[in-house]
Order: C-alpha cells, then structure tokens, then sequence
C-alpha cells in the first residue's frame, strides 16, 4: 500500500476549512483502488474510488492529484 496523504487547506477568512485524503489499496482481483475522501475538518467526507490495473497507476495518478491539490493551496499534513 501507498500512502496515506493527507492535505488540508484553511483559510479562515473564507470560513474554509478543507480536507483531502488519499491512499492506495489492493482490491480482490488484483486490481488496485487510489481511495479519496474530501470534505470539510471534522466531518465525514465524501469517498470516492477509482481503480488501476497496477499498484504503479494508482501510485502515479495519487502523486499526480497531491501535485494538483497543492498547486490550489492544499498543504501536506501527514
């Protein structure tokens, strides 16, 4: 498995207080799951899957959407 990364961005003048979380799994046919959950700190987010026929996609495409998230503001916690 790959991560966990976690990314929150806080702006306080806006009343924004963001999470977004990601990590790979395996699935049970041998395929592999980049897990993402996002939403605002403290409550449950929304969870979403999308599935790679290579734990090197699912790695990549993570990598990839951390990069973006935090070109858009987003800070690494974990």
């Amino acid at each position: 498995m790959a991560g966990p990364w976690r990314l929150h961005k806080i702006q306080p003048e806006a009343n924004a207080y963001r999470f977004y979380s990601l990590h790979v799994s395996p699935g049970v046919f041998g395929d592999w799951a980049l897990v993402k959950e996002w939403g605002r700190i403290g409550s449950p987010g929304t969870l979403r899957n999308e599935w790679f026929n290579t734990e090197a996609e699912a790695i990549a495409a993570a990598l990839a959407l951390k990069a973006k998230k935090e070109r858009g503001g987003y800070q690494a916690v974990l």
